[in-house]
């Protein structure tokens, strides 16, 4: 189909095929790339968040726990807020009243927690794990699936670097009355300076990340469809304009030429119509031109020299046709009749004269 296509048809439907090619390349890197950016940028804001956590633990650490510190033996009733890890969980529960983070789910998942609410499931014990084997590790990050549905995580090392807070998780002799009460004397102790005792991890439902990515690829693809569309367009307008409509006249010259269905004016004609322009160009459409244009004119001083010949050879031949009707006469009866008499009455009037 395509080699009994016009020069603008196959140069749109190759195109066309480029394009579609393109298309399908771009779309695959696009994707990957955009789930990479995607990924990228969650995965920055969840170590925004995990910074702001910090910062929460740090402050109750530092402030709230120094204040509160020479009461912790004679009050009666435990105060959660007290402990890093429940004012940041707490923190946190606020932060997802925004819509922007109502989907986001934070751990401070520990093997041997406090409060059994941040007990390390397996997947996250294996986090713990890969920390611990690995301590220049500092994040890690990927996908999971819990009850159905896909998350994204991100999680960082967790370990006691504050002394003060070992107070709390070293025996239960040394941690204060009211916690041994309300968390009892089975979990949560144990602890060591710097040890990584668990892992800071954020979740975010992988729906949001896959939707980022395919709003973003749509809006890129549609952008890309729409310039080389407007490129294909831009592209075969110009390539008729400056290709396929000055070498449709020479097309229909050549075939003319080589049909011998052409004379000197039609070609006088074109030369004067379509060369006169093309010739002036400097590309190689300006060559072929100015090659058409001597073959033009070679037509037509070719026409004329014909022209010249024949009407000698018609010159020629009339007076070769009159000499031969000139003998034929001559040599007729008749006219050896009328000669004989013209030379008789020549005689008899010179006699007559003597």
């Amino acid at each position: 189909m395509i080699s009994n296509s016009k020069l603008a048809n196959k140069f749109t439907i190759l195109l066309s095929l480029v394009f579609i090619g393109a298309i399908i390349f771009s779309s695959l890197a696009l994707s990957k790339a955009l789930e990479y950016t995607a990924e990228n940028e969650i995965n920055y804001r969840a170590q925004v968040l995990i910074q702001m956590v910090n910062s929460v633990r740090n402050y109750t650490s530092n402030n709230v726990i120094k204040l509160l510190k020479p009461y912790e033996k004679t009050q009666e009733r435990f105060v959660p807020e007290t402990i890093p890890s429940y004012a940041a969980r707490q923190v946190f529960e606020n932060l997802r009243t925004k819509k922007e983070y109502e989907n986001y789910l934070y751990k401070d998942a520990t093997l041997n927690p406090t409060n059994l609410q941040d007990q390390a499931d397996d997947f996250e014990t294996s986090l713990i794990e890969n920390f611990r084997k690995q301590p220049s590790l500092q994040t890690q990050s990927g996908f999971r699936t819990t009850f159905g549905e896909q998350l994204y995580y991100t999680a960082r090392p967790f370990s006691i670097k504050n002394p003060q807070c070992l107070s709390c998780h070293t025996t239960p002799e040394m941690a204060p009355k009211s916690l041994v009460e309300t968390y009892g004397t089975e979990h949560g102790f144990g602890w060591k300076l710097n040890e990584i005792l668990g892992t800071q991890i954020i979740y975010v439902p992988a729906s949001q990340v896959f939707e980022n990515v395919h709003n973003n690829f749509s809006l890129f693809i549609s952008i890309f469809i729409g310039i080389f569309t407007l490129v294909i367009i831009l592209i075969n307008y110009l390539l008729k304009r400056n290709v396929i409509q000055p070498i449709k006249p020479m097309a229909q010259l050549a075939q003319k030429i080589s049909t011998d269905t052409i004379d000197s004016d039609e070609a006088k004609e074109f030369e004067i119509k379509s060369l006169t322009v093309l010739v002036k160009r400097t590309d190689e459409l300006g060559q072929l031109g100015r090659v058409f244009q001597k073959m033009v004119r070679e037509v037509y001083e070719r026409e004329q020299r014909l022209k010249q010949q024949v009407q000698e050879l018609r010159v020629k031949i009339d007076e070769t046709k009159m000499a031969r009707q000139v003998d034929e006469i001559s040599r007729s009866e008749y006219f050896q009749k009328l000669r004989q008499e013209a030379k008789n009455i020549r005689n008899q009037w010179s006699e007559s004269n003597e």
